[in-house]
């Protein structure tokens, strides 16, 4: 208090504290001290306070050394004997940084002759480093080109003085008024809230950080996603199992075994255990004849299809094989329509780049129903897009093993101002669907897509390496805002 009292008395009389610095100087009071006064009657208006920054030079700590010992080239100087000195016997005389340092700048003083022999070039020197050292300690001002030689030799570094100058406010008092900040039973009790001046709200002020978990903004958004689905009246698969064999990741979907996605290239093999322990046998038989042999109206790929394959075990490389799982399960009852939908990880053996990752998380959404058409595709889509806020949207032909027609959907991207493939689409092939024991009139649209390129669009960020994986700043978890699907 003694720091605000000194303030308000001042300009009672004075019309400014032109110097905060040289006020607490005068006046023996801490700095730090009146800043926090100056602060805080200025926030509630009893003065107006401006700015003040000014740059000062301090010493380092190999300067304040220095400024003690001498500079090493004055050290080095005055180790050398009249008669001379070996440059061996020099060097084990001083430090080896003062040694080194000093025989630079000695020579380039051209104080001493170095060789295999030092000796003295000038009968005296005068240590000028050290007392310049001495002036800045002092706080005196120095030449500019005696500056910029010091700082070179990183024996002073540049601080930034703050401070304030400050005048009267609006509310200027001599004394600061004690202001009420809570309204007590007391105070109701006795009557005399009607005299009480209150402390007013401060709208602006922000609160303390909270010290707790923070959402990352995957997750946000993750939510947010589900959140869709159910609206929409999806169910969600379970997704717990990220090992899978080869059977329901690549076979069940008539995927050919000699894919270049089942190369060891794009996927991640497991080497214990190596091997699945059991496949439904009456439907592993159903699907190696339409992979041989063909049926439903295929031909099928014409190859001997080896078990040994579908048994191999790997991390799945998308949730699709939950898809297959699941439709086989429901082909299993008497038929009824379904929406379903996943979302978590999938790993592939990719290149990281800027819009890649080895692992990362896939969205998958189907509606299992008869005689949907691709037009009921393009619609669910549409719909499904556009609650993620993002109507602007393309579709482009594409080929995928186990949907015919297949669509990829591309989204444009405003932070990295092109068009950015988001997901991928189709309906399941009959070569799929009929093993599995479905009826000949179901239909299935599916469709698939990251939740990092979602993400980074609704974020605004360009990198996925910024968004996922080790290396993301921390900040951006505590500080990312609230996600807003379809805003």
């Amino acid at each position: 208090m003694a720091a605000e009292d000194a303030i308000l008395s001042y300009l009672e009389s004075h019309d400014e504290i032109i110097d905060s610095g040289e006020f607490a100087e005068q006046l023996k009071l801490d700095h730090n001290e009146v800043v926090n006064s100056i602060k805080s009657l200025h926030g509630f208006r009893y003065i107006e306070a401006q700015d003040i920054k000014r740059e000062t030079w301090v010493l380092t700590e190999e300067g304040k050394t220095y400024a003690v010992t001498g500079s090493p080239e004055v050290q080095l100087f005055l180790a050398i004997p009249v008669e001379g000195i070996s440059r061996e016997e020099l060097q084990s005389k001083l430090d080896n940084s003062v040694f080194k340092i000093g025989a630079a700048q000695a020579g380039k003083n051209k104080w001493v002759e170095m060789g295999k022999q030092v000796s003295r070039k000038v009968a005296h020197v005068e240590d000028r480093v050290k007392d310049l050292l001495l002036q800045i300690k002092n706080g005196e001002v120095i030449a500019q080109e005696d500056v910029k030689a010091l700082k070179a030799r990183k024996l002073i570094t540049p601080q930034i003085w703050k401070g304030y100058s400050v005048k009267r406010g609006p509310n200027y008092a001599p004394k600061r008024k004690k202001v009420a900040t809570d309204l007590t039973r007391e105070n109701l009790q006795r009557g005399d809230w009607k005299d009480l001046e209150f402390k007013e709200y401060n709208f602006s002020a922000k609160g303390p950080p909270a010290e707790c978990g923070h959402l990352h903004p995957l997750l946000k958004v993750r939510q947010q996603l589900k959140n869709i689905f159910l609206q929409m009246g999806f169910e969600e698969m379970p997704t717990n199992n990220f090992v899978e064999s080869s059977f329901w990741n690549f076979d069940a979907l008539f995927q050919p075994q000699q894919h270049p996605a089942r190369d060891s290239h794009d996927t991640f093999f497991l080497q214990d255990p190596s091997t699945t322990r059991e496949l439904p046998e009456d439907y592993v038989q159903r699907v190696r004849t339409v992979h041989e042999l063909g049926g439903y109206g295929s031909r099928g790929y014409g190859y001997d299809w080896k078990r040994e394959e579908a048994n191999k075990n790997l991390l799945r490389t998308h949730t699709t094989a939950v898809s297959s799982r699941m439709l086989y399960s429901l082909a299993q009852k008497p038929f009824a329509p379904k929406k379903y939908f996943s979302i978590d990880r999938v790993f592939r053996n990719e290149a990281v780049d800027r819009t890649h990752l080895a692992e990362f998380h896939q969205i998958e959404g189907l509606v299992c129903d008869r005689g949907l058409t691709l037009g009921d595709l393009i619609g669910v889509l549409d719909d499904f897009f556009s609650r993620l806020g993002m109507s602007n949207l393309r579709f482009k032909p594409a080929y995928n093993p186990y949907t015919e027609p297949s669509m990829e959907i591309f989204s444009y991207h405003e932070g990295l101002k092109k068009w950015v493939e988001i997901g991928n689409s189709g309906m399941f092939r009959p070569e799929m669907l009929l093993p599995m024991g479905l009826p000949e009139d179901v239909r299935v649209i599916a469709w698939g897509l990251s939740l990092e390129r979602p993400t980074m669009i609704l974020y605004g960020i360009d990198n996925i390496r910024d968004l996922f994986g080790h290396k993301v700043d921390l900040g951006l978890i505590k500080k990312n805002p609230i996600c807003r699907l379809g805003f």
